[in-house]
């Protein structure tokens, strides 16, 4: 059996890393969802240059500013306050026309930018102006959509990566070292797997203001333990395979062993469940929002959008958005996981790709 030459990020792949690509790529859904995924969070890293309530680039007077990244008083381009400039007083725009020019994002609001020139009560329909509408505080859906998306994802991975590191280090060894160690350790995860994280969330939120760091620490003391169970499984299965017996007889490390020998195989189980974890922790910001008791007040938040949707049934763009964009996301992140879960499958891996 050949394999041609493959490389992910510039580096050069194993004949088995090879294959696992190649069966990975064979599954247009999940490959295909992996790219969009990609494309739609880049876009979202850049929201503030997309969407946003000040110009990219003014050149006023023959001097560039650039008012995304600085804070300009309105005296700047001739004004009388020394607060800073609202580009969307007319006022001000007829100051830097006169003497300059601006460039505007695509979307000339940001996830807190109310609108006071809109033709009806908030919230009000899609028009040329907010292509998505707006909420009941009068500020543009889609800048509040782009804004919500990127912090969900970053939640969601952040959480992730916190998840398998934990996960994957107590699994490994409790399985690795059994015995007493491993007896004890799981009856300590069954009992703090049974602790009411919502009510903790409740009491910490009447304690704490509620925000983004403060869900993610909350959250990180539970959402580890999903990873032990699989982690655990392949070491214990592993440890006492004849080629771990000789390693040991040789004087290796426990350390060592269970780094180079034994995690390889385990991580196969790890990185199957990453995806699906990710769409938990995604799943887990977003109800916590809807319900109150995601981050502060005027977040920008696909759950809060849900929250909105719900308080006003008279505008269907709010829900139906909401409603939208976390279906195909979170669908996305499932068909990611079944590709890499095919990708990693003994029977598609050493059989041409077929079950």
């Amino acid at each position: 059996m050949t394999f041609e030459k493959d490389t992910l990020f510039g580096m050069t792949l194993g004949p088995m890393n090879q294959r696992r690509l190649q069966n990975f790529r064979k599954n247009r859904r999940g490959y295909w969802s992996l790219r969009i995924f990609l494309v739609l969070f880049g876009l979202s890293l850049f929201a503030e240059v997309i969407a946003n309530d000040k110009p990219i680039l003014i050149f006023f007077d023959e001097k560039p500013y650039f008012p995304i990244i600085q804070a300009l008083p309105e005296t700047a381009f001739g004004g009388e306050f020394e607060t800073e400039t609202d580009y969307h007083d007319p006022f001000v725009t007829d100051l830097i026309s006169q003497k300059g020019w601006m460039i505007w994002p695509l979307i000339q609001y940001n996830h807190r930018t109310v609108a006071f020139d809109l033709p009806t009560p908030a919230p009000t329909p899609p028009d040329k102006n907010h292509w998505l509408g707006t909420d009941d505080q009068a500020r543009d859906v889609v800048a509040r959509l782009i804004y919500g998306m990127r912090i969900s994802i970053i939640f969601g991975l952040m959480l992730t990566a916190f998840s398998a590191v934990v996960g994957v280090t107590a699994g490994a060894i409790q399985g690795y070292f059994g015995g007493l160690l491993d007896l004890v350790a799981q009856r300590f995860i069954e009992i703090w797997s049974g602790l009411p994280t919502l009510y903790i969330l409740i009491i910490v939120s009447s304690v704490l203001v509620p925000s983004f760091w403060t869900i993610l620490g909350i959250l990180m003391l539970f959402s580890w333990v999903g990873f032990v169970g699989v982690v655990r499984a392949e070491f214990l299965k592993v440890r006492n395979f004849d080629y771990i017996r000789s390693a040991k007889a040789l004087g290796v490390s426990d350390f060592v062993i269970m780094y180079r020998h034994i995690l390889p195989n385990a991580m196969v189980a790890t990185l199957t469940f990453l995806p699906f974890t990710l769409t938990a922790s995604i799943t887990s910001l977003t109800s916590l929002d809807f319900l109150g008791l995601g981050l502060p007040a005027g977040s920008a938040s696909l759950g809060e959008l849900l929250a909105q949707g719900k308080a006003n049934l008279q505008a269907p763009w709010l829900s139906a958005t909401a409603f939208v964009s976390l279906a195909v996301m979170l669908s996305m992140l499932v068909f990611i996981g079944e590709a890499v879960r095919d990708a990693f499958d003994p029977r598609k891996l050493f059989n041409g790709g077929h079950s």
